[in-house]
């Protein structure tokens, strides 16, 4: 076997995979921008003073709104914690901040299909749901408290600084009046910028473990593992496989999109695709961060329920996507194969990195550029929508 070949394949496929995905992603970052540039946070814990199915639908959607990269995500649910916020509540927020976002189910749509898209917002509230559930019956009372006493020790974890800062815009007038205005398009380059430089090592990583993947594993490896076979084992194991494979991979948020491509095509069933893209926060560091975060029994109670809510979703999403005809049959994506040629993919990555490179540019004419240097700091400040610092409590 020719090594240097074999390595020299495994990227090619990895760069075939990142041209393929980079127009969704810039679209979906800089929808995601213009989101969190006119939805204020400071009021946000204020919404989530408990448990009830209304705070948790609250948090659901202002986590949706509030796209985050996993570590950011994680990092904000724990400030909201320390300002008051109800656990599971937060816990909720940190779900949907990751998993029901605009540029997830962008990216699962154009490399994967629209199904998968629709399996996103379908499981992302499922698991919300069975993680609320799980808390009530496990994450409770004395245990709750040790989490909140080591939460308000504000121990550093990662992308704490991300986390903390708030560039939304304040101020009067309809949505496209203060979107358009230079504050406006200002706050959209910083969350755009922001949140690429959040994401950017995992989606590198990402992308090459797929290449490597695709490149160098025998589907019929695959097929075996996922019991492709048979067809009642499949749908019984690969939800519980789907999720032990992400936590491995070390991969987060949107970076794991080629992996799942590369598992759907090796045979793992949709239930077992579906856990696997929804087990971000479950991933191996993040585990650590919350057990730094809430303590050992915290932490593991917390991933415990997490990694069950994921695994019933998968379980659920493909019990209703099946009668309804709704699971995709092509097992060759195009992502692992397409190569660059002169098409519709390669018009739209010019047309979105000409909008990425204006958004670049007002990012850094605006003097916001010192505000990557303070993405891994303290969580004890912000950033306002002028670039400026501030107290954490005014922003996310």
């Amino acid at each position: 076997m020719n090594v240097f070949a074999e390595i020299l394949h495994a990227l090619a496929v990895a760069g075939s995979m990142a041209w393929e995905i980079l127009w969704p992603l810039i679209l979906g970052f800089t929808l995601s921008g213009v989101v969190q540039a006119v939805v204020r946070r400071a009021r946000i814990k204020r919404l989530m003073n408990d448990d009830s199915p209304r705070s948790l639908v609250v948090a659901t959607g202002l986590g949706a709104a509030s796209s985050s990269c996993s570590y950011a995500a994680v990092a904000l649910a724990r400030a909201l914690i320390r300002q008051g916020a109800n656990f599971t509540a937060a816990m909720a927020f940190e779900i949907a901040s990751t998993n029901l976002v605009i540029e997830l189910g962008l990216i699962l749509a154009f490399t994967m299909g629209w199904q998968f898209t629709v399996a996103e917002f379908v499981g992302g509230p499922l698991i919300i749901v069975f993680m609320a559930l799980g808390f009530r019956l496990w994450m409770r009372g004395k245990i709750v408290t040790a989490a909140r006493a080591q939460a308000e020790k504000g121990l550093t974890g990662s992308m704490e600084g991300h986390a903390a800062m708030d560039m939304s815009i304040a101020g009067e007038g309809t949505f496209f009046q203060r979107l358009f205005s230079r504050a406006g398009i200002t706050s959209v380059a910083q969350y755009f910028v922001m949140d690429w430089a959040a994401v950017i090592k995992d989606i590198v990583i990402g992308v090459l473990i797929a290449g490597a993947f695709a490149a160098w594993v025998p589907t019929g490896w695959l097929r075996a593992a996922f019991f492709t076979a048979n067809p009642t084992l499949s749908f019984i194991l690969d939800p519980i496989i789907g999720p032990l494979i992400a936590v491995v991979s070390f991969v987060c948020s949107v970076g794991n999109v080629p992996l799942a491509a590369v598992l759907w095509n090796g045979g793992i069933s949709f239930g077992g695709v579906v856990s696997f893209i929804f087990a971000d926060l479950i991933i191996i560091p993040i585990i650590l961060i919350y057990r730094k975060y809430y303590g050992v029994k915290a932490a593991l109670r917390i991933t415990v329920i997490f990694y069950g809510a994921m695994v019933l979703a998968g379980y659920v999403v493909e019990l209703i996507f099946t009668p309804l005809g709704l699971i995709p049959h092509n097992r060759r994506l195009t992502i692992l194969t397409a190569g660059i040629s002169w098409d519709y993919t390669t018009w739209l990555n010019i047309a979105f990195i000409m909008v990425a490179a204006f958004l670049v540019l007002v990012f850094y004419r605006s003097g916001s550029g010192s505000m990557l240097k303070m993405m891994g700091g303290s969580p004890e400040g912000s950033a306002d929508s002028d670039g400026q610092t501030e107290p954490s409590s005014h922003g996310r």
